[in-house]
């Protein structure tokens, strides 16, 4: 199965993509063009900030929760307006944020890291009614962050330790007990990237440099794969109508320019439809 253009803007590092279920509606970031990007049917949409952003949880028809390299903020896509919810790591010029999505009991997890020439950990944070606690810290690229579909298990990893983490959740989705290994793909070389699951519980995995998504049992067995045609797949979604649609952002980072020139593809958000079935993205409660 090989993924086709869903939309041809090329991204400099797309990320954060997310199926708006109240509105039936596709949103994905740009992070290091500080862009939200969506579609109106053929019309592309484009919000601009002041800096980066990277991940989103919805709040209401016609709000997202959006995480920057300074804070949480509710934006209206409707009015443009944006509500500050919480700081995040604002002190700190040398980070940003990357990989987030929220929880079954309506959190929100997000990760920071540094910045290119800044060589400080990341972390990953949950922000839940009004609390924002550290998870994990000396997280280097936080990526793969996703739930089992019952709220009662989350995953996440370092791509720069190429294993993806299991946590057991308590009913309000705080971890209990330790991370446990998942998926190591340290022998294999690949990079784990993003990750989403499906109604089954099964992980869908984009691997940044290898062009694809590889989808994993709930015990951790390759159930397929789908080629992306953008080499630094970055991260999947599962939407549309019947949310059988798999979309998937890449990012043209550390690909030459005679790389681009030669693949233009590069960067670009691609769509696949599958026989396996996503489930609603949670709102997240403020």
């Amino acid at each position: 199965m090989t993924a086709t253009v869903y939309d041809d803007r090329p991204c400099e590092l797309g990320e954060g993509p997310l199926w708006h279920p109240e509105r039936q509606q596709f949103f994905w970031f740009d992070i290091l063009q500080n862009r939200l990007l969506s579609r109106d049917g053929d019309d592309p949409l484009e919000w601009q900030f002041s800096e980066n952003v990277s991940a989103a949880g919805w709040t209401g028809r016609e709000s997202l929760l959006i995480a920057s390299e300074t804070r949480l903020f509710d934006f209206n896509l409707r009015t443009g307006a944006e509500t500050h919810v919480c700081a995040l790591e604002a002190d700190d010029s040398g980070s940003r944020s990357n990989d987030g999505r929220a929880d079954p009991q309506g959190g929100f997890w997000i990760g920071t890291m540094a910045k290119r020439g800044n060589r400080r950990p990341g972390a990953i944070y949950r922000y839940y009614r009004g609390e924002l606690r550290t998870l994990y810290a000396g997280i280097a690229i936080p990526n793969s962050i996703c739930f089992a579909p019952d709220g009662g298990r989350a995953y996440f990893t370092d791509t720069a330790d190429a294993r993806i983490m299991t946590q057991n959740l308590d009913k309000d989705g705080w971890p209990t007990g330790e991370p446990e290994t998942f998926l190591d793909f340290r022998a294999q070389g690949l990079n784990p990237d993003g990750s989403v699951t499906d109604a089954q519980g099964n992980l869908w995995n984009a691997q940044w440099g290898a062009g694809g998504v590889a989808v994993y049992g709930t015990d951790g067995s390759l159930q397929k794969t789908i080629a992306i045609p953008g080499t630094n797949s970055s991260c999947p979604a599962l939407g549309g109508p019947y949310l059988t649609t798999l979309f998937c952002t890449t990012a043209r980072q550390d690909l030459s320019p005679e790389t681009i020139a030669a693949h233009p593809e590069n960067g670009q958000t691609f769509m696949a439809e599958t026989d396996s079935k996503g489930w609603p993205e949670p709102r997240v409660i403020l």
